[in-house]
C-alpha cells in the first residue's frame, strides 16, 4: 500500500509526453467508429519508474497484450485519492491498476473460474505484490465474483478505447457472463474459460534440452511436470509445463518453489 503512494510521487516527478498507441483489433459487430485510439496521458507514463528497488518499464503500446495470472482488488483505503493518471480513484467505477500497460488502456478481464468477463480502464499503477498481474477496483472485483476470495485466476486482454462518444460509465454494464456476448462498449468477449491452466517453465527447439529440464524438475520433487511437443511445425517446439493449476494458493506455492530453483519467469498457459 505504501508503494502505491510512493509511485504517485515518482510518477509526478518523472512523467513525460508520449505518442499515441494503436488498438489491438477492431470491434466486432459494431460500426467502424466504435474503436478509437486513446492518447497516452502525460501523467502515469514515464519511460520507467522504481518501487521498492524494482524498476518497471512502461510499454510503448498495449497492442497484442494478453496474459493469464492472478488478479487482486483494492477499495476503501484509496477511494477518493489520486491515481497515477491523476484521475480520482472511485471504487465504484470499472477501473484497474497495471504495472506496465500504457495509461489509459482498456482491457477485458475474464475470471477463469466462473466465466464472468468485464471491460475496465487501466488508470493506475500496481499491484506491487509478487505473482499479481492486475489490481481491480472494488466494483470490477464484485462483477467478477472475486471480492470475498480477494484474488482470482484471470486472463487480461488489451482492447482499444471505448466507442466514440461514450465515457467509462458506459462500460459499467459490461459484465456479460457469456464469453461470446457483445458488451455495451462494443467488444466481443472471446476468452476461453474453464480450461485447465498450467505453468510453462520453458520452451525449446531441442527436445534434449526440454528433457533435461523435465528431469531436473522431477529430481527436485516438483510434481505434475510433463513435456508437450508440437512436431508438425518447422521447427518443432517442446514445452515443459506443470499442472494443472487449480487455485491461486497452489499457483503462488508453485511459483515460489520454481523461483527458489532459479526459474523466475514461468507463465500461466492453457494446454494449447
Amino acid at each position: 500500500m505504501m508503494a502505491r503512494k510512493l509511485l504517485l510521487v515518482t510518477t509526478l516527478l518523472t512523467c513525460a509526453a508520449c505518442s499515441p498507441y494503436r488498438h489491438e483489433r477492431p470491434a466486432t459487430g459494431v460500426g467502424t467508429d466504435a474503436v478509437i485510439t486513446p492518447e497516452r496521458t502525460r501523467r502515469g507514463n514515464p519511460p520507467f519508474y522504481e518501487v521498492m528497488g524494482q524498476r518497471y518499464f512502461v510499454a510503448t503500446t498495449s497492442e497484442g497484450y494478453r496474459e493469464r495470472g492472478v488478479a487482486s482488488w483494492y477499495g476503501k483505503k484509496f477511494h477518493g485519492l489520486p491515481t497515477a493518471s491523476g484521475e480520482i480513484y472511485d471504487m465504484h467505477e470499472l477501473t484497474a491498476a497495471h504495472k506496465t500497460l500504457p495509461i489509459p488502456t482498456w482491457v477485458e478481464v475474464t475470471n477463469l473460474s466462473n466465466a464472468s468477463s468485464i471491460i475496465v480502464k487501466v488508470n493506475d499503477r500496481g499491484p506491487f505484490v509478487d505473482n499479481r498481474i492486475i489490481d481491480l477496483s472494488y466494483a470490477s472485483a464484485q462483477k467478477l465474483g472475486m471480492v470475498e476470495a480477494g484474488t482470482s485466476l484471470v486472463e487480461v486482454r488489451a482492447l482499444g478505447a471505448p466507442a466514440s462518444g461514450r465515457d467509462q460509465t458506459t462500460a459499467r454494464a459490461a459484465d456479460s457472463a457469456s464469453t461470446s456476448a457483445i458488451t455495451p462498449a462494443g467488444y466481443a468477449t472471446t476468452t476461453p474459460v474453464n480450461e485447465p491452466l498450467y505453468l510453462q517453465v520453458g520452451a525449446f527447439g531441442d527436445q534434449a534440452n526440454a528433457q533435461r529440464l523435465l528431469e531436473r524438475l522431477t529430481n527436485e520433487g516438483v510434481d505434475n511436470a510433463f513435456m508437450t511437443s508440437v512436431t508438425n511445425k518447422d521447427p518443432a517446439i517442446h514445452r515443459v509445463r506443470i499442472g494443472p493449476i487449480q487455485t491461486v494458493a497452489s499457483f503462488d506455492a508453485l511459483v515460489g518453489r520454481l523461483a527458489s530453483l532459479g526459474f523466475g519467469d514461468a507463465r500461466l498457459v492453457t494446454l494449447d
